[in-house]
């Protein structure tokens, strides 16, 4: 998933100087894809600004154990598709990326044409909120893309699905903000299941750095 959170802005590619953007560049050169930069054209109030996830994150979440092969990932506000390609290189997971914004949404399917993980990897041009999450998704990616109104509408879609399907179903929130945290904490579908600390990865320590795991119930 890329961000669509206004707080995240510039967060990412200043902090840690050279040494990230080159990072980002060799993974991207690697997995023969597109993906650096930002995008706020077609952000509003509910869709939140385009930002890929650092690469190092990514390599976190890949080495924690919750991906492998027999996983479907679904990635909410994929973007140019990073987080599908990357952890179907990785974890030889299965993955798809749904993407509301249409030029965006283009750029991960150029990427698809050349990616090395390509074939693992599909996406769908939708709201997030009308797409149906099918049998078998078992692990759901989100990096901030849309507001907590959205969210919710997404979970339910997501709640669907389980109770049609029960399977072990986990979510993963990267960088959440305060507002998701607590909207999160609510859900009596959700309870908490892990935390993969990220805030070694950057300076500042900061407490946003990391991603929270939800399992659904």
């Amino acid at each position: 998933m890329e961000s669509r959170h206004p707080l995240v802005t510039s967060r990412m590619y200043g902090r840690a100087g050279n040494k990230m953007d080159q990072n980002e560049l060799q993974w991207d050169k690697l997995l023969k894809i597109k993906t650096t930069g930002r995008d706020d054209s077609h952000s509003d109030q509910y869709h939140f600004p385009y930002e890929p996830t650092p690469y190092c994150v990514l390599e976190r979440l890949a080495n924690s154990g919750w991906f492998g092969k027999k996983n479907v990932l679904l990635d909410y506000g994929t973007g140019k598709g990073r987080v599908c390609f990357f952890l179907s290189y990785q974890t030889r997971c299965r993955s798809i990326g749904i993407e509301y914004e249409e030029r965006i949404f283009t750029g991960a399917e150029e990427n698809k044409c050349h990616a090395v993980s390509g074939f693992r990897t599909s996406f769908a041009m939708s709201d997030a909120e009308h797409y149906t999450v099918f049998p078998e998704t078992d692990r759901c990616y989100f990096f901030n893309p849309f507001s907590v109104e959205i969210l919710q509408k997404v979970l339910a879609r997501i709640y669907y699905s389980y109770y049609e399907y029960p399977r072990e179903l986990l979510l993963f929130f990267y960088y959440p903000s305060d507002e998701y945290i607590r909207f999160l904490m609510t859900q009596k579908q959700l309870v908490f299941f892990d935390e993969i600390d990220c805030r070694d990865l950057f300076d500042g320590k900061n407490p946003r750095e990391r991603i929270l795991v939800f399992e659904v119930i």
